[in-house]
């Protein structure tokens, strides 16, 4: 018998698709640019910065003008590595070998953006399954937001089932906006990297 987080992972699937099939997604991905842009600025992500992103599936939220935009900013794109173990390695977007960077390159980054099916407005998200982000999120800073990036749609008013290890996030960003949901936008750079 299917847990509820099974459950609740094959509805959140099959209602990615039919939102999927609804959008416009690279208009889409602009405006999830827009939206990050004023965070970005507030941190002063620019060179020297890491901030994690990840190459999404087809029906995806498109954050390749977001990984443009950081780019453009100086920043260094970080995307994860499934290793066998489930936990996740990291590599420069940029870097065509896609040389491994180690598991604690998040650590420094002031920003992560995340994937996700949805999340609820306790910050709970649900992933694909396998807990790759629940072992790499401890890692990271613990004042650098973790975003997911979702459609519109998929930031629920319903509790998602969870369990002790799930890592909450703060905010969430769409095509219409991001949303805080844990704590307050940062006003200033809070300087992960010299902690």
């Amino acid at each position: 018998m299917a847990t509820a987080k099974q459950q609740a992972r094959a509805r959140r699937r099959a209602a990615r698709r039919a939102i999927a099939a609804t959008r416009d997604l690279h208009a889409d991905g602009e405006a999830i640019a827009t939206h990050l842009a004023a965070l970005f600025d507030a941190l002063a992500i620019g060179p020297g910065d890491d901030v994690t992103a990840y190459e999404p599936l087809p029906i995806e939220p498109d954050i390749e003008p977001v990984c443009r935009a950081l780019a453009a900013r100086g920043a260094r794109v970080l995307v994860p590595i499934t290793l066998p173990s489930y936990d996740l390695d990291w590599a420069d977007l940029a870097d065509p070998e896609r040389t491994p960077l180690g598991l604690d390159a998040v650590a420094t980054c002031p920003v992560l953006l995340i994937p996700g099916l949805s999340v609820d407005q306790a910050g709970t998200r649900l992933g694909q399954a396998g807990g790759c982000y629940d072992r790499t999120l401890p890692r990271a800073h613990p004042e650098a937001p973790i975003v997911t990036v979702l459609h519109p749609g998929e930031l629920l008013d319903a509790c998602l089932p969870s369990d002790s290890w799930d890592a909450p996030v703060d905010a969430v960003v769409t095509a219409d906006g991001l949303t805080w949901l844990r704590g307050t936008p940062p006003l200033r750079r809070t300087s992960p990297a010299s902690a």
